[in-house]
């Protein structure tokens, strides 16, 4: 088994309860952690026996853009994909986080985080 890693993946999207996070939008970080057999890539050196993470990235990015009230929605769906598309992933996490979040107080991030495995 091996780990490939996405980490600070910068984002600007909407989400949120509130209406005007819907429409000025907010800076998001999401991190990404795959777990699969990377043994036989590693012996080939051939993309087409590994996890693309060019395909990670692209899953990310496009989740993000759709808009939910909720982090924990976006998580969810970036997951689904990952098992859906990425068939050698036996587990993957994620991290979605909005910066500076309207919450009345001075904090950095608000962080959800998901788990699946196959």
């Amino acid at each position: 088994m091996g780990v490939i890693k996405l980490k600070n993946i910068k984002v600007f999207s909407y989400h949120g309860c509130l209406d005007e996070e819907g429409k000025i939008g907010s800076d998001y970080r999401v991190d990404l952690k795959v777990h699969a057999d990377l043994s036989h890539s590693a012996k080939t050196d051939k993309l087409s026996d590994t996890v693309d993470y060019v395909h990670l990235n692209k899953i990310v990015k496009e989740e993000m853009a759709i808009r939910s009230k909720l982090l924990e929605n976006v998580a969810e769906r970036i997951l689904n994909r990952i098992m859906d598309e990425l068939i050698m992933v036996q587990k993957a996490r994620v991290e979605v986080s909005k910066i500076n979040p309207p919450i009345g107080g001075n904090v950095a991030m608000v962080t959800v985080s998901r788990t699946k495995t196959r």
